[in-house]
């Protein structure tokens, strides 16, 4: 498991199963783990109008697999504040 903090002062939790669900469906991430955490860090992040509780952060890379441009990560503020999972995309111009 790991913890990171967040730019608002969150404790957020990534464990081990889901690292591996991030893994499994998204491969190309697989080498990213500190880029994922350094999105939560100091990434930008958007709160869900549907689930108060859920936001999403995000975060631009260069160098990322397949010309991705941003890793996107869901996370869930609520008791013990965890990673949904993690996705990259393409940003668009």
């Amino acid at each position: 498991m790991w913890d990171v903090t967040d730019k608002w002062g969150n404790r957020i939790e990534l464990t081990d199963e889901r690292w591996q669900h991030i893994i499994e469906h998204h491969w190309e991430l697989r080498h990213s783990l500190d880029k994922v955490l350094s999105t939560v860090q100091t990434g930008r992040r958007k709160q869900s109008l549907m689930d108060p509780h859920k936001y999403t952060y995000y975060k631009d890379f260069e160098g990322l697999p397949h010309n991705y441009t941003r890793i996107v990560v869901i996370v869930k503020l609520i008791r013990n504040n965890f990673i949904i999972t993690a996705y990259p995309i393409r940003k668009r111009r």
